[in-house]
Order: structure tokens, then sequence, then C-alpha cells
């Protein structure tokens, strides 16, 4: 594991594993996280060895609670700027990353966690998940991307609703309007402590503390394996599909399908696509 104050990277296979790591502040990234988290997505995209990425929060509480409000209420626009700029580059340098990432959203995406969930290429939620972009609630507008890539997900007035109100929104709420893919539930056969009588304050903390933990625990299993199905395909391909995705979005259909088929063309260049091409049609034989 290659650990930083603020950030961890656990390999597993050609998965990575990258952790914000500030659990006591709901993982909210502060400079040092956000300088961190740039330093560490430089080293998995010159690492070979790694082809896909699962991004989330340490502990069950908070994926990433956003920007740290005790370091923005006294800055003035000059620091607001240069703070924003600098979250806005490295959530772009996640987004242009060439190897799909999923966010496993553990807890609060909120503000600058929700612009983080967003630039990635999948989103994973636990089913006690809050989900939102309140910054209106506290005198700014988003500042770290929401304000463009949640339109381009949900759609103009759906992202307007949210960003006006300032809400936070359940998982399953989230799962309907398309900003995650999945939502993970408990299931039957969950080992769950029965209800805490009424009024024992510290039963039902320790049974919500397990529910949390179990929740967790499902949700970067299903991560993970989401992931090794991605990362078996060819790197080739699914480096070049995310790519044409992400600039078709912003083009118009007509240069859209013409950069599909460069992209298309250009992977039967690749060793691999002619070996796992021959591969099908030997097994499609027998």
């Amino acid at each position: 594991m290659s650990t930083m104050k603020y950030i961890q990277l656990e390999p597993q296979g050609d998965i990575a594993i990258l952790r914000i790591n500030r659990p006591e502040a709901l993982n909210a990234m502060n400079l040092d996280v956000i300088s961190e988290l740039s330093k560490m997505i430089d080293i998995i995209a010159a690492d070979g060895s790694i082809k896909t990425v699962v991004i989330t929060g340490a502990g069950e509480r908070s994926f990433c609670a956003g920007a740290d409000i005790s370091y923005m209420v006294n800055i003035d626009p000059m620091q607001a700027e240069k703070y924003a700029t600098s979250a806005q580059d490295v959530i772009n340098k996640i987004d242009r990353l060439e190897k799909p990432v999923i966010a496993s959203v553990n807890g609060f995406a909120l503000g600058g966690g929700c612009e983080l969930a967003m630039a990635c290429d999948i989103r994973i939620a636990s089913s006690n998940a809050k989900i939102g972009q309140p910054e209106v609630t506290i005198g700014i507008p988003p500042g770290w991307g929401g304000t463009q890539r949640l339109m381009r997900i949900v759609g103009p007035a759906k992202a307007k609703e949210l960003i006006f109100t300032g809400k936070m929104i359940t998982a399953d709420e989230a799962y309907q309007i398309g900003l995650v893919n999945k939502v993970i539930n408990l299931g039957s056969d969950d080992k769950i402590p029965s209800e805490a009588p009424k009024g024992d304050a510290a039963k039902e903390k320790e049974r919500a503390s397990e529910i949390a933990k179990t929740l967790n625990r499902k949700l970067m299993d299903e991560s993970l394996a989401l992931a090794k199905e991605i990362a078996k395909n060819s790197f080739t391909a699914v480096k070049v599909s995310k790519n044409l995705i992400n600039r078709g979005m912003d083009s118009d259909l007509e240069t859209g399908l013409r950069l599909e088929i460069y992209g298309w063309a250009l992977c039967f260049a690749h060793e691999d696509r002619q070996k796992m091409m021959s591969a099908f049609l030997s097994k499609s034989k027998k």
C-alpha cells in the first residue's frame, strides 16, 4: 500500500483502490488532500499494471463531504479562485484518466464530494448514501464542476432543482435520476443486530454502526467485482471507449461518429485485438 497523509493507494492485482483518509472531517478536501490526490492520480496514470480504479472514503460515514468550510469561511476571492482551480484541476485529471474510475459512494457525497463522484465513470452507492450540491445554502454556487457535470448527467432541469434548493437526496433518488448506476442494500442473509429497545441510544448507535460497516463491505465487494469485470477486457478498447464517450458528449453527432470510426480503426493496430478475436473464433467453433 502506498500511503500519504490523507490519500491511501491499495493495489489489488490490476485494480487500485484510492481512499480519501480524513474521516475526522468526513473526508472533506482541503488543499493538502487536493495536492496528495493529484500526485496519486499521476502515480496511477503512469503505472501500466493498473487497469481500473476505485475511489472511496475512509470509514463508513462519508465518501467525501466536499470543500473544507473551516478553510473557506475567511478566504478572499483570489484565494477562492486558487482553491477552486486546484480542485477542478484534480477532478478534471480523474475525468481524463485513461483508466476507468468507479466511485464507491459510502455515506455523504456533498458539494465537492458529489463533484468528485461525477468525474468518475461509474458510481455505485450504499443505500445510506446522501448526495447533493448544497453550496447555495452557504452563499456560493458549486465551484468544482457541479454546474457543468450535473446537468450533463441528469439534464438541466433536475440539475437546477438540486443546485437551486441545495437539498440532499438519498441513494435511491440518485439512482432514479441516473446520478448513480447502482444502489447496494442490505439483504435478508446479512447478519444485523436486532433493533435496540426504545430509549437505548448506545445500543441504537452500535446497531447503526454495524449496518454501516456491512453496507460498506458489500459496496466495496460490488465495486471490486465490477472493476474486475472491466479489467478482464481489452484495456486499449476500454480506454478508447472512455475517450470517445467523453469527447462525444460535447460534440455534435456527426463529429462524434467520425471520432468513433478513428478510435475503432486505431484499435486494429493493437496486438491484443487479433489474439482476442482469434480466441473468440476458436471458442465459437468448438
